[in-house]
């Protein structure tokens, strides 16, 4: 896969990023688990593969399982393989509300630990919607810790990843972030992320779109998962997501493969987390980005996906 570079870092990355949140095992939310060594398995299989990004965090899986499975992978393969980027996100203990400066310290200690590395390669303040802005660019807050700890070296690249795109403005604004990760916002289903990805282009910034299925509804359908993003939906964009199914079924091409490829059409977008919880999936996913979709259905799709707006 053609790299694309990661804003204005060093780094250049694949249009594609496995995500890892299933990977920890997470069974309320995915509805199966995960074992240890399948995680690993396919974190090997990635690393064998043409993908070079992988997006984890301090709290995906239980007590950080996900971190913890994808450290295991590294010391099987003998460390990161040259020219792989693995980014992880800072966060709260698990069912706690602590989001200082202090936590995101620990925070960057356990995911180092875990995943027996020396520095985070990218490191993004997950959720930061879980506090005020004021708290989160505090003196004693999250951001200035993770900014000092670019400078000891331990994150060479900082990053914002969360829901509400007013509030991730903001933390572009403050000038020191290299990559955003937006979720859920740039679907066939919901664009609400655009004046996001406008604003990452325009100054330099890798743009991240995660959850390109939106939960689910864009690989199942909408009459077998009513719900985007985990939670129901109204009849409306439902009955809009029937049309958009039945689009890409007259022109033969799966609803998966139409929801990712809206994802990686769009050259302001540098990469898009897919999450991968087996082996298997990463040929699945490769196989959807490589089906041919004609112009002619793009244009027909076009009136349904563009300016919608279903998430706050």
């Amino acid at each position: 896969m053609k790299k694309r570079t990661f804003g204005k870092t060093s780094f250049e990355v694949t249009p594609i990023c496995l995500g890892t949140s299933a990977l920890g095992s997470f069974p309320q939310q995915y509805g199966y688990e995960v074992n240890p060594s399948t995680a690993v398995d396919t974190i090997l299989a990635a690393f064998e593969g043409p993908l070079n990004f992988i997006d984890t965090s301090n709290e995906y899986g239980n007590g950080g399982d996900s971190e913890r499975r994808i450290g295991e992978a590294l010391k099987r393969a003998g460390g990161l393989p040259d020219g792989y980027v693995l980014a992880t996100k800072v966060d709260p203990l698990p069912g706690g509300s602590d989001f200082s400066g202090a936590r995101v310290y620990k925070s960057v200690e356990e995911s180092l630990e875990r995943l027996g590395v020396d520095q985070l390669q990218v490191c993004y303040l997950h959720d930061p919607e879980k506090i005020s802005f004021e708290e989160g660019v505090a003196d004693d807050g999250p951001l200035q810790a993770m900014i000092e700890m670019q400078k000891q070296g331990l994150i060479k690249y900082i990053g914002v990843a969360g829901g509400p795109i007013d509030l991730m403005l903001k933390y572009v604004d403050t000038g020191v972030m290299d990559a955003v990760i937006s979720h859920n916002r740039f679907t066939l289903v919901d664009q609400s992320a655009e004046p996001l990805i406008a604003a990452c282009a325009g100054l330099g910034i890798a743009f991240v779109n995660a959850a390109p299925y939106g939960g689910g509804i864009l690989v199942k359908g909408p009459d077998a998962l009513p719900k985007y993003c985990y939670h129901p939906i109204d009849e409306n964009v439902l009955d809009r997501v029937r049309r958009i199914e039945a689009i890409c079924k007259k022109h033969g091409v799966e609803l998966a493969a139409a929801a990712l490829q809206f994802s990686l059409r769009d050259p302001r977008v540098t990469s898009t987390i897919v999450g991968m919880s087996e082996p298997g999936r990463i040929q699945q996913t490769l196989d959807l980005a490589g089906i041919q979709i004609l112009e002619a259905a793009w244009a027909e799709l076009e009136p349904l996906v563009t300016g919608n707006k279903v998430l706050d």
